[in-house]
């Protein structure tokens, strides 16, 4: 480790404690997908990350760590851990918008902050994170591709309509449009954005959010609402777990809302499993 820390040790971690960070995140890669993904395209620097990573140690060790962006993320942190956090968090206040990730740790982190942090838009509990490692078990839909620069016309404004259905408001609020355009463009051109169109129209899709070496997180699963109960889902998921396993990552994860029970019966004919429970907390 380049710096010792004492005991306990809070500290922003910076490029030279990336080995080290990937060292913890590679204890549960798949779970800890998002912010090992962001500590690799960032080299773990504040002006890459647009936040910052916190780092806690145990007896010169790095045992914990929180991602703090747009995306309040805790990686490995048990219950003390994660009170920890808060209490830093408390005394810099609030830069997140969304806190996310295995509930036992956000919730302890949410006790700690949530006097502190206002009332969220939303919190969502219980939320199945899902896995799978191998070929599924419901055959691909063989329409179902990636999408390139021209399809962009017909993918936005579905991306728009996921996003508003899943979240509750417009990405496209508070003038996001562009931001939001240019965030679905950047999915096109790293081939992490996957659909089905019907006669030029699209009726499913689903993007790769970020993937590490051992693993690639889904989201943004939407299929047209009046070709919902076809099956869609499934066999476009199917496609999508075999070209992202192919091509991206060996292992393919998601989360769903617990209460979402279509979205839950076409994964689990798919082929996922479930391997944890998340809590997301937006404001």
């Amino acid at each position: 480790m380049s710096i010792l820390g004492t005991r306990h040790d809070i500290r922003v971690l910076g490029r030279a404690d990336l080995d080290d960070f990937l060292a913890l995140t590679a204890r549960d890669p798949v779970v800890n997908v998002f912010a090992e993904y962001r500590a690799r395209t960032t080299g773990l620097e504040p002006r890459w990350l647009g936040g910052e990573v916190w780092g806690r140690y145990r007896d010169d060790e790095l045992a914990a760590a929180c991602h703090v962006g747009a995306n309040l993320v805790p990686v490995q942190c048990d219950a003390d851990d994660a009170a920890a956090f808060a209490a830093r968090a408390v005394r810099i206040g609030r830069t997140t918008a969304t806190i996310v990730g295995p509930s036992a740790a956000v919730d302890a982190f949410w006790s700690g902050v949530g006097s502190r942090w206002g009332r969220p838009r939303d919190i969502r509990t219980r939320q199945p994170h899902l896995e799978i490692a191998g070929e599924p078990s419901v055959a691909p839909d063989p329409a179902v591709r990636r999408t390139t620069r021209d399809d962009l016309d017909a993918l936005y404004p579905a991306c728009v309509a996921m996003y508003t259905e899943e979240v509750g408001v417009s990405p496209e609020l508070a003038g996001g449009a562009d931001l939001y355009r240019t965030r679905v463009l950047q999915l096109v051109n790293r081939g992490w954005s996957f659909a089905r169109f019907d006669e030029g129209r699209l009726v499913f899709k689903a993007e790769v959010a970020c993937a590490t070496p051992a693993a690639a997180q889904v989201q943004g699963v939407w299929v047209a609402p009046d070709r919902r109960g076809e099956g869609l889902a499934s066999s476009g998921m199917a496609a999508v777990v075999d070209l992202v396993r192919r091509e991206v990552a060996p292992v393919v994860s998601l989360y769903v809302n617990e209460f979402n029970e279509p979205a839950r019966r076409a994964y689990a004919r798919v082929g996922f499993a479930e391997s944890a429970r998340f809590t997301t907390i937006m404001f």
